[in-house]
């Protein structure tokens, strides 16, 4: 099962594999539940899926790909049942929208059933091999990169700040076209989300995202953003469960010891791509004009933490004095992020140390991001 935002390429993940699989002369079938004939007939019962493939060879497995699974009425129950009768002979590769709709609509946990494989956005390293610099994605973050390739890698930085790493964002050559495709992405992708998860009113949802989007890298408060807008707590966090699932946002938890001056409960929020969140605040600037280039940055070496490491491992520290420290990682490394190395003093960070001994403090700032080993 691959889960993940839309337009990130999971459909063209399931062609490929799909094309490498007939190269291959298995018997390989893909098909969309777009497709609404295909839809409705197996909506009905999950033995229909026999209409639109061949008999099952015994003696040679059949690969069945499905797009968009998260549009049947019960997907769990249909793959449970297709599992059950006929994993010796037909393996079933499927694709949802977003978790939001496995979560809701997945009545049964498949367990020992599933793998699941979560898509994002490219990441940086990604987005540099996306660009046809795949020599230079191999040094990052190894410790050892040659000067010779950071002014270049730099470059590639600055747009991945600005514009994100959807794939088709990044093959369109003009700024205005990445801009224009942001709003698409913004506005008629979003809003299918809002639309399926059945949310009442989509310009709150919009108006949340913006609050997010410029408090990025705060404590998130629901009370808050609720005075804010009017709308009862419940609400709120309705809406932010759904920006969760459809991999709009990611958040994470503080990390403490018990130490009663320590917070606990209040989380921090992050955008998964940076080009949705400057759309958002309406920013697209060169970050080192920006007022908010801190908290840009921080959400760029977030994304950086997200695709190296399990979400639960990425937490940050900080007490009711508002001593802080902005990433703590699997709770056995610390990162503290600035723009500039300039803006770093270790001695502000004696309280944590002093607590936590055991665990490495280092920075993170705009011209290192690439060659510390994280």
């Amino acid at each position: 099962m691959i889960i993940g935002p839309r337009q990130v390429g999971k459909t063209t993940i399931l062609l490929q594999l799909h094309k490498e699989l007939k190269k291959q002369k298995e018997t390989a079938l893909y098909f969309s539940l777009d497709n609404k004939e295909i839809l409705t007939s197996l909506n009905t019962h999950p033995e229909q899926i026999f209409n639109f493939i061949p008999p099952l060879n015994k003696n040679k497995k059949t690969y069945l790909f499905i797009d968009e699974i998260q549009y049947l009425n019960d997907p769990s129950n249909f793959l449970k049942y297709i599992y059950d009768m006929y994993y010796k002979d037909l393996k079933l590769i499927v694709s949802g929208s977003s978790s939001f709709y496995i979560d809701k609509k997945f009545k049964d946990s498949l367990s020992g059933r599933k793998r699941i494989f979560s898509l994002a956005s490219l990441s940086f390293p990604e987005f540099v091999h996306f660009k046809g610099k795949g020599e230079l994605s191999e040094f990052i973050n190894k410790g050892n990169l040659p000067k010779i390739y950071k002014l270049e890698l730099d470059k590639l930085m600055h747009e991945y700040l600005l514009y994100g790493s959807y794939p088709e964002l990044i093959l369109e050559p003009s700024i205005e076209g990445k801009k224009e495709i942001l709003k698409e992405l913004a506005t008629s992708y979003i809003k299918k989300d809002i639309i399926d998860a059945n949310l009442r009113s989509p310009e709150m949802y919009y108006k949340i995202l913006q609050l997010l989007a410029n408090q990025v890298s705060s404590l998130f408060n629901t009370n808050s953003i609720s005075n804010t807008l009017k709308l009862p707590n419940k609400t709120i966090e309705t809406y932010i469960y759904t920006m969760l699932k459809s991999f709009h946002i990611a958040k994470i938890t503080p990390f403490y010891n018990n130490f009663t001056k320590e917070i606990k409960k209040m989380p921090k929020i992050y955008f998964l791509d940076l080009g949705l969140r400057n759309y958002f605040v309406n920013n697209f600037e060169p970050i080192a004009l920006r007022k908010d280039k801190g908290e840009l940055f921080e959400n760029f070496v977030f994304r950086r933490f997200y695709d190296n490491y399990d979400e639960l491992d990425i937490q940050f520290w900080q007490t009711q004095k508002k001593h802080e420290v902005d990433f703590i990682i699997q709770q056995q490394k610390a990162y503290e992020i600035k723009y500039s190395d300039k803006q770093f003093q270790l001695s502000k960070y004696k309280y944590f140390t002093q607590k936590y001994p055991y665990i490495d403090l280092k920075l993170i700032h705009y011209n290192n991001v690439n060659e510390i080993n994280i």
